[in-house]
């Protein structure tokens, strides 16, 4: 049997198999970062929203800045904020929903749903 010009094809083979393994994992390192930076934005959001003296619209508008800022203006787009009662407390609950990132930063609008909470904070 000749085995002659089988390594080129074996090269392309191989490398096209380690070029998309690569490209998979770093589309799911920047999923993750999208994810992180709407989770820590959401975060940032309740805490503020929960100070005695700013309303939840402030923190609901603290979040889609940050979103939009760290990953663009269409991730901010669905930001809710809204009290309720957890466990017996008041906290503030800040609930965003955006678009997980597929293909580069373009995604499924709507897949990323990430919800953070904070104690109210009064005067009394």
């Amino acid at each position: 049997m000749n085995d002659e010009g089988s390594s080129p094809v074996e090269f392309v083979l191989v490398g096209a198999l380690l070029t998309v393994l690569t490209l998979g994992v770093l589309q799911f390192g920047l999923a993750v970062y999208v994810r992180n930076v709407v989770h820590d934005a959401a975060v940032e959001g309740a805490y503020h929203a929960a100070l005695a003296d700013t309303s939840l619209a402030e923190g609901a508008e603290r979040t889609r800045e940050i979103v939009a800022r760290t990953v663009g203006d269409e991730y901010a787009a669905d930001v809710e904020v809204r009290e309720s009662g957890r466990l017996g407390h008041p906290v503030v609950e800040v609930s965003v929903t955006a678009v997980l990132p597929l293909v580069g930063l373009f995604g499924a609008p709507r897949t990323l749903e990430v919800t953070a909470h904070a104690p109210v904070e009064s005067f009394d």
